[in-house]
């Protein structure tokens, strides 16, 4: 869902965007304009778009659960855009620069397939000269293990290795994977099955022993559950996407609350994004150059179209920087948002 901010009758124009993941927060497309259009008609929605303050006491004032977030993210983007776009600033300047990177780099994704689709990614991965790597698992043993294989095999010890099953596997599962967590050196495995489900705490433990680190995604959603997991300790890490977790201001809180608690954490995305939501992530993963690792700006990999004029796609090794200019660094090709929208909702501020 893309928000267009439309200020100064025309003159500046900000954009948003917010992807919803009904399985993670309840969100759909329908529900997030709904709510979209709920919020613009609070008494505090910042209709004068004057002073940052404006929108962090609005994003502040909204329920703090997760059932909201990608709205929250869409709006407040939009909001943040258009502003720094008429203060002349990039959307950086409005956060603390305490863990500001020059640059960073990008992780390679491996997504499921046959041996020789798996090898082509590899390479490609290769030929870009990224180290960092994350596979994509699903409930087939055989399939998570040639994939494994063939990583280990193209990059031998050479980089960092994430495994991601996004909490489909039940304890028999997780435990059949031990073995080949182990045997592959698997750094980091991410929300293997559901926090609380059966066999998690001991299959946490194993994972910890073994000297990996598990990291929490799907669960992790908001500051509270965040908590939560820092109380029960069985995480080493969480990942951090800006959509899920309500927009900036709250994923930086929760990356605050982490810092704090000595928790790891990545800067992580949303399969689909367009380049609105990916020079948001940009924005955040330079904001927290202290992250482990981060995934995003696969535009040009995974787009046949984009709705931003710019290539917001990394560079060589993964690296990237900022997208220059005001607000999130980017522009829209109105012609292309709606050539590919499937329905515009309007909302206005009635001025009495």
């Amino acid at each position: 869902v893309v928000v267009e901010t439309i200020v100064d009758g025309g003159d500046i124009v900000g954009y948003g965007e917010g992807l919803p993941v009904e399985f993670v927060t309840g969100e759909t497309a329908e529900k997030v304009v709904d709510t979209i259009g709920s919020f613009t008609q609070l008494p505090f929605f910042p209709w004068d778009l004057d002073d940052v303050k404006a929108i962090w006491n609005f994003v502040d004032s909204l329920p703090p659960g997760k059932e909201n977030n990608a709205s929250i993210c869409a709006l407040e983007l939009s909001l943040l855009d258009a502003l720094g776009k008429y203060e002349n600033k990039a959307v950086t300047e409005y956060f603390s620069h305490d863990f500001l990177a020059e640059t960073i780099r990008y992780s390679g994704s491996i997504t499921l397939g046959n041996e020789q689709r798996i090898r082509e990614l590899c390479r490609i991965i290769k030929g870009i000269g990224m180290n960092q790597i994350r596979i994509k698992m699903d409930q087939d043993l055989e399939q998570n293990s040639l994939s494994l294989r063939v990583v280990r095999e193209e990059f031998a010890n050479n980089c960092e290795l994430r495994i991601d099953p996004n909490a489909v596997w039940d304890r028999n599962l997780a435990f059949k994977h031990l073995p080949l967590i182990q045997k592959y050196n698997v750094d980091v495995v991410e929300e293997p099955l559901p926090r609380g489900a059966p066999g998690f705490v001991e299959f946490a433990g194993r994972v910890r022993d073994m000297g990996g680190i598990l990291m929490a995604c799907e669960s992790a959603p908001t500051i509270q559950e965040v908590q939560q997991i820092i109380e029960e300790g069985y995480y080493g890490m969480i990942n951090v996407k800006i959509s899920r977790s309500g927009g900036f201001r709250r994923s930086l809180e929760i990356i605050k609350l982490a810092r704090n608690s000595d928790l790891g954490f990545q800067i992580g995305c949303t399969i689909g994004e367009s380049g609105v939501l990916s020079a948001a992530g940009r924005a955040l993963g330079l904001l927290c150059g202290d992250a482990r690792c981060y995934d995003g700006s696969y535009d040009s990999f995974i787009l046949e179209k984009n709705i931003t004029t710019k290539d917001v796609t990394f560079g060589r090794g993964g690296e990237a920087g900022p997208l220059g200019g005001y607000g999130l660094g980017i522009e829209v090709s109105k012609d292309r948002l709606m050539e590919l929208s499937e329905r515009t909702v309007q909302f206005r501020h009635q001025i009495l």
